[in-house]
């Protein structure tokens, strides 16, 4: 997969209306959204033991990348690996599905036996859980309001209700304990592009007005947590 455009913004309660309503005139929906329009994205994030993914985002290392496995709407009966790359303001995901026996072992920090038959991605996260500890730290759980548009391959996503659980070992229940982790009334918007973002989208988001972040939602769940250890 090539490497794409992904730029992030805070945005308000009232923007994020405003937004829904010109977006739905102007792209359809993501075909993988329900009937309410959206879904639930669960995410487990690994780093190692000395944060790096975390200070690496701080600092905004690059290249960097970072592993997570990932189900939609509590659903374990298909799981995805995933690998994120940021380069040069570009990113680039990597992913496989992994089983359920597996997500378990890695869930609970510990590293899969060798098989040179596992995907590319398992193979690396396997090596770095056993070279540099790399470990499940925390979950990312929030809903999605997707958008796709085929010109530019561009995709929309609005995110809200972001949410983070300090326990890896409860990634697969269908309930978790939340703790909120933006304040109130504040969301992400997501705009990812191939080449080119097409103008008259540009135009009806009025990008340059919104507040763009470079923050991640791993740094933002894990930083609650490191704030007084790192």
């Amino acid at each position: 997969m090539e490497y794409r455009h992904e730029l992030k913004y805070v945005v308000t309660a009232q923007q994020m209306a405003l937004l829904k309503g010109r977006i739905r005139g102007l792209i359809p929906p993501d075909v993988h959204a329900g009937e309410n329009g959206g879904y639930r994205i669960r995410s487990l994030y690994f780093d190692d033991y000395y944060n790096s993914c975390y200070q690496e985002n701080e600092i905004g290392t690059d290249p960097r990348e970072k592993f997570r496995i990932r189900i939609y709407n509590g659903d374990g009966s298909r799981i995805s690996l995933e690998l994120k790359r940021k380069e040069h303001g570009m990113t680039q995901k990597l992913s496989c599905l992994i089983g359920e026996e597996q997500c378990r072992e890695l869930m609970a920090g510990r590293p899969l036996p060798v098989d040179r038959e596992y995907p590319p991605i398992l193979q690396k996260l396997n090596l770095l859980m056993r070279t540099r500890l790399l470990r499940p730290k925390v979950i990312v759980e929030y809903d999605r309001t997707p958008y796709a548009e085929a010109l530019g391959n561009t995709r929309i996503t609005l995110d809200q209700n972001m949410a983070s659980c300090d326990e890896p070992r409860r990634f697969l229940e269908p309930v978790l304990p939340r703790r909120p982790v933006m304040p109130v009334g504040q969301h992400i918007l997501e705009v990812k592009y191939d080449e080119f973002l097409p103008d008259y989208l540009y135009r009806n988001l009025q990008l340059q007005s919104l507040r763009q972040t470079a923050f991640s939602k791993y740094y933002l769940c894990r930083r609650y947590t490191l704030k007084g250890s790192i």
